[in-house]
């Protein structure tokens, strides 16, 4: 700012204004995913208004499943000057297709559960030997 002043805000007040943990944000820094910040002379962190930025950008990125690990590629694209919107895009992209290769999975699994439960319906636990476990899961008959 031309005057001078620099607002600086202390760990606290950054969390209710995020609406985080304030241990949230110590993990944040240890991640790498925030530069450390100022300390005052009593060693109380002072944080820059830019962090809330920052700050949102990570819970978003990891509202919709990005790793820390991905948040901090993102984040070093951004501090290298450089808009990291082409790489937020490919991990969308990634992203959504783990999830319809999971939802595929899932379906598989239900199907394979729905077969399951027809066969336990008409199962008589008594035709179960002692030494079977469980005869419905291991698919002896």
């Amino acid at each position: 700012m031309s005057s001078g002043y620099y607002v600086v805000m202390q760990i606290g007040e950054v969390a209710r204004k995020i609406g985080v943990a304030t241990s949230a944000i110590r993990f944040y820094e240890e991640s790498g995913l925030l530069p450390e910040p100022n300390r005052t002379p009593s060693g109380y962190r002072e944080y820059d208004p830019s962090v809330i930025d920052r700050l949102t950008f990570i819970r978003a990125g990891q509202a919709v499943g990005l790793t820390l690990a991905e948040l901090r590629e993102v984040l070093g694209i951004r501090d290298r000057g450089e808009a990291p919107c082409t790489h937020v895009t490919e991990l969308i992209d990634l992203r959504i297709d783990e999830i319809d290769q999971r939802i595929k999975d899932l379906r598989r699994l239900r199907r394979d559960l729905t077969a399951l439960a027809g066969e336990a319906a008409v199962f008589d636990p008594t035709d179960c030997p002692p030494e079977s476990v469980c005869r419905i899961l291991t698919g002896t008959r």
